[in-house]
């Protein structure tokens, strides 16, 4: 028996990428054409921008709850949820949620120590990175959270909410990363960067970062795959 995943979705390039790699992660496990059962589900975007503008993390942890309500009635069995931002509404409902949930910043949190990384550079939204997710996450294991400076946090922001999210990768951004990732690693003593928008691997890679990158979406893919093989 293999596992139906439930995708929480937020941002459709996010979870699209996520869905992607679950699908094409599956062959050398399931064999030829195998994947798990996947079922998506998508609130619009605009309500969880307001409810994030209007600093109501509990608002934005209701409406992960109504997916995952969701797609339990579509036969889920396993919760992700393909964007980093958002959890910081998870602890305002994870005793409500009725499926098993992996949390993303947990996953990428142990790659991170696996990988004996100690001092993390983070990217993401300004929602995401002035938020406790990966602090707390990789605090317990031990691992340092640097972030972006005040300006630097902002056109992050701006990149990902008007480019990135639209499916918009332009020659600049990828500038606008390089130099900011290649600031942190002289500056701040990081050792790797968090790609902690599920949109910013579209842009960014091992290729072209100046750090090592840990990839979030294909990280929670890769282990909502291996949490369903393993039932």
């Amino acid at each position: 028996m293999v596992r139906h995943v439930g995708i929480i979705a937020c941002s459709a390039e996010g979870a699209a990428e996520c869905y992607r790699i679950l699908c094409a992660e599956a062959e050398p496990v399931l064999g030829a054409h195998g994947n798990p059962q996947v079922s998506l589900h998508m609130q619009p975007l605009i309500d969880y921008v307001r409810h994030l503008e209007a600093g109501r993390a509990d608002l934005v942890g209701e409406l992960m709850l109504d997916s995952a309500r969701r797609l339990q009635a579509c036969g889920a069995e396993l919760l992700i949820c393909p964007d980093n931002t958002i959890h910081q509404g998870l602890p305002h409902v994870a005793d409500r949620m009725p499926l098993p949930f992996l949390h993303i910043a947990e996953v990428v949190a142990e790659e991170a120590a696996r990988r004996g990384f100690r001092r993390l550079a983070l990217t993401g939204t300004v929602w995401l990175t002035e938020s406790d997710v990966y602090p707390q996450a990789l605090g317990r294991q031990g691992i340092e959270t640097v972030l972006p400076t005040r300006a630097e946090r902002a056109e992050i922001g701006r990149i990902i909410m008007d480019e990135l999210v639209r499916g918009k990768l332009e020659p600049s951004a990828e500038a606008y990363f390089q130099q900011v990732i290649g600031r942190m690693a002289r500056e701040d003593g990081c050792d790797a960067v968090v790609l902690g928008c599920t949109e910013i691997p579209l842009l960014m890679n091992d290729g072209n970062s100046p750090l090592p990158t840990l990839d979030s979406t294909r990280l929670l893919a890769l282990a909502a795959l291996r949490h369903a093989v393993a039932a």
